[in-house]
């Protein structure tokens, strides 16, 4: 009876290549799972990118988008955030504020996850509110970045919003934002 091949250089038979294998497996799953969250399609319509968001997905952008804002899309939904094609954005914003109750002369509900937030977090919560990109809030309220970033990251954690997406909803739950 013959004995297995053995790797002579590190020592190590096809036995031992099984859990590397195996990680291995479970890291390229798990990054194809981010696939699943992002929806791209064809057409520039709502009804796909409502049927996506209610199915639990994290993004929506449209086959003509540049190839750079797909592999940005694809970048943030594997990271766990959110994106929408920017053509969309408006129209879902608009959309979802037709179902927010009006409060007549109130400001922002009194929201612990609000309250929570320094004066500075509140006003970078209500610019991605009315869809400012981390780029455009660096670039007119003299931030650098990455402060813009680090911004995001603690209203996300303090307001325990998932993503983006979420907290563009908090933003107008609370009345930070209200429709045009």
């Amino acid at each position: 009876m013959s004995t297995p091949p053995r790797d002579l250089d590190r020592g190590r038979g096809p036995e031992d290549t099984v859990p590397p294998l195996t990680r291995i497996i479970r890291d390229a799953l798990d990054r194809l799972r981010a696939f699943d969250r992002l929806r791209v399609t064809t057409f520039d319509l709502d009804e796909y990118a409502y049927d996506g968001l209610r199915a639990g997905a994290s993004g929506f952008l449209v086959k003509d988008a540049l190839p750079e804002e797909l592999l940005a899309g694809i970048r943030a939904v594997a990271a766990g955030d959110a994106v929408v094609a920017p053509t969309l954005t408006r129209r879902l914003l608009d959309a979802y504020v037709h179902h927010l109750p009006v409060v007549p002369g109130a400001r922002t509900i009194s929201d612990p996850r609000i309250t929570a937030l320094t004066e500075r977090e509140r006003e970078i919560l209500t610019v991605i509110g009315q869809g400012w990109s981390n780029t455009e809030i660096a670039a007119r309220l003299h931030l650098a970045e990455s402060t813009v970033k680090t911004h995001v990251t603690r209203i996300l954690a303090k307001t325990g919003a998932r993503d983006r997406v979420q907290a563009v909803i908090l933003a107008y739950d609370t009345r930070l934002v209200t429709p045009m």
